[in-house]
Formats: C-alpha cells, structure tokens, sequence
C-alpha cells in the first residue's frame, strides 16, 4: 500500500489515481467529521475540503503530514460553511458557540441505542472546538501532536483543551440523560459508545 507522501507526489505529478488512492483513503474520516455536525451538507463540505486540498496542493511542506494538512483544512471549510450561513457569521466564537445552536439538527441522525443518541447529542452541545478535539481524539485516535498541528495549538494547550472538553461533555450527558441507567452506561464505557457512533456516522445512509 502506496505511503500518503507517495500518493502526495504521485498527485502532483498528475496522477489522478493517486487522488482517487488519498480520497478513498480519507473519505470516511471526513465525511463523520462533518456529518456529526451538518449532516445534510457532509457531502458537499468533503468535496469542498479536497477541492481546497488540491488548490493548496504545492503548499504543503511535509508530504508525510497530508491527514493533519486534510483534517486542519476541513476544520476551515466548517468554520467558513457556519459563518457563511449566519447574517453575523463574522462575530461568531467557536470556542463557545455549539454546532447545536449554530444548526439545529441530527437529534435523530442516530438509530436505536440511547447511548449512541446521548453522547452525539451530549458533543453537540459543547463548544464547537472542544467537539472536534473530542472526535479527533476518540473517532480518528490521533495522537496529541497531530491534534495539536491540525487545531494550529501547542500541544500543552491542547492537552488542557482536551481536558477541559471532557469535563463539558461530561456535564452535558449529566444534563441530557434520560434515565440514570443510560448515563452510567454511557459514562462508563465512553470509549466503546464513541466506536458505536463512529460506526453509525460511517453508514453511507444513516439511520432514522
């Protein structure tokens, strides 16, 4: 399996099956990045994010680094898509606005497990940023140095980032349970219900 450096090179050399290679490699990622957040716009917000990718294609210094360049390009595309769809978009602080208040919706984007329906909506209701440090952590497993390149933070500041989104997230699910039994479950085993939700984001068409 060609290196994403490889597949880098190979697409600037023109090589349009290595673009194919580096989209089918990332789709998956992308597209649960932004469907947590606008589900109905997923799809455009990816194609925008590898058109933007391909424009900035000479640009990137570290060939070794495309998934962090890619995912810190998508962060852009969403903010840009939340400022473009707000009359005062320019004034908007993502370090305390939601994606719940910024665009309501996908409370019912998950299917049947209450578990699944608590902690998406529980991430949908913390700061935007403290969301999207969440899911790189848990649904892409990146490493604290990638996090920290993509955000554009130092790594000590996103370790405490990520601390403090924990204690939001916890405080929401606290706030949204339904029954004590459901947040114990989802409390206790956060990681393997942040798998299920990945899973259920992962379906080409999402359940009701």
């Amino acid at each position: 399996m060609s290196t994403d450096a490889e597949l880098v090179d190979g697409w600037r050399r023109g090589e349009r099956d290595a673009c194919a290679q580096l989209f089918e490699r990332y789709y998956d990622g992308l597209a649960r990045f932004f469907r947590s957040k606008l589900p109905e716009a997923a799809d455009d917000l990816v194609q925008r994010t590898f058109l933007r990718c391909f424009e900035g294609l000479a640009r990137i210094a570290d060939a070794t680094a495309f998934r962090s360049y890619l995912f810190g390009i998508a962060c852009n595309v969403l903010r840009e898509h939340y400022r473009s769809i707000h009359r005062d978009g320019a004034r908007l602080e993502f370090t305390s606005v939601s994606a719940q208040e910024l665009a309501p919706s996908a409370s019912a984007v998950l299917g049947w497990q209450q578990e699944q329906r608590l902690l998406l909506e529980a991430l949908r209701r913390i700061p935007l940023e403290d969301q999207i440090l969440l899911e790189l952590c848990y649904w892409e497993q990146l490493p604290g140095r990638e996090i920290a390149a993509i955000v554009g933070a130092p790594l000590g500041t996103v370790k405490a980032h990520l601390r403090r989104a924990r204690q939001r997230l916890e405080a929401q699910l606290e706030a949204l349970a339904r029954s004590p039994g459901t947040l114990h479950s989802t409390r206790s085993d956060l990681e393997r219900w942040a798998a299920a939700v990945r899973q259920v984001l992962d379906a080409r068409e999402l359940p009701d």
